[in-house]
């Protein structure tokens, strides 16, 4: 059987750029063994695969070359920008169920995508002399005032706030370590960050390590970057959360460009309500995989 998988590159509007995801549109008939071949094959960090829902617009499975994730940001991203150029969606909100529950999608004029997320859990302090080791840096080089925290929008990551740039760029991580860290305490991977960007209106420059689900580094992450952007609203780091859609950059260390926009909805008592993230997409070409 041949099984046709579009593959783009979703949080950049350039080939060269962004988070390769691998999408399956009609994918009904595949068993989910059949899905986790395609993605073993297609060999990005995430292929999604669109179903009919009876509780949402469409239902999406995603997974991994190694195994099936509640939910990929930018694979969701890249799904809804290819059913976009398709007209099989047009601008509009749409209903998404997944893992991590029924989500809601916007597809703004402007074509990007956003992904509205699950309200933010607050989960334990990671210990930071562990955490400093594993990436082979100084205690000193993590930021003095933030916390080491599992933040979860979805899926759970460790939160890292480093001090600058310089620091960001020379992590050497040790995957062996960030892999027992991250199993120990039942997160996807570390999503390392600092507020020290060197670009105008960034609010925060990224690395993502996720090694335990066979991702060393990613280049750009959704869901990190929503808890993220909840982790810094929790902490009093943003400077007006409730009238700014912010721009993250990642995957700079690794030649591979990308911004995400991120934004959130506050209540009367600003708690947070809504936390959406989103970008832009490029389809890069069709694939066949072939299944025994």
């Amino acid at each position: 059987m041949e099984v046709e998988v579009s593959t783009l590159h979703a949080f950049s509007d350039k080939a060269h750029g962004g988070n390769p995801a691998g999408v399956v549109l009609q994918a009904a008939h595949l068993s989910e063994s059949q899905m986790q071949e395609i993605a073993r094959q297609v060999g990005f960090s995430e292929t999604a695969f669109v179903m009919p829902s009876d509780q949402a617009d469409f239902k999406v499975r995603y997974f991994t070359p190694s195994d099936e994730v509640d939910l990929c940001g930018h694979a969701t991203i890249a799904l809804f920008y290819l059913m976009k150029t398709q007209l099989l969606v047009n601008v509009g909100t749409y209903t998404l169920e997944t893992l991590a529950g029924i989500l809601k999608v916007d597809i703004e004029f402007n074509g990007e995508v956003y992904l509205s997320q699950t309200l933010p859990e607050f989960g334990e302090i990671v210990d930071r002399q562990q955490i400093a080791d594993s990436l082979r840096i100084s205690m000193e080089d993590l930021h003095s005032e933030l916390p080491v925290q599992i933040v979860s929008t979805g899926l759970p990551d460790i939160m890292i706030a480093v001090k600058d740039v310089d620091v960001l760029t020379q992590i050497d991580p040790d995957f062996q370590r960030i892999t027992e860290i991250s199993k120990a305490h039942h997160a996807i991977g570390y999503h390392v960050f600092t507020l020290e960007s060197d670009v105008m209106d960034v609010l925060a420059e990224c690395r993502n390590f996720a090694p335990l689900y066979d991702i060393p580094e990613e280049s750009a992450t959704g869901t990190s970057n929503g808890a993220m952007l909840c982790y810094l609203s929790q902490y009093n780091q943003l400077t007006d959360p409730l009238h700014h859609t912010y721009t993250i950059r990642q995957g700079y260390t690794m030649n591979r460009p990308s911004e995400i926009r991120a934004r959130l909805t506050l209540g009367s008592s600003n708690e947070i309500t809504q936390i959406q993230v989103g970008g832009s997409a490029v389809h890069i070409e069709n694939i066949q995989i072939h299944l025994p």
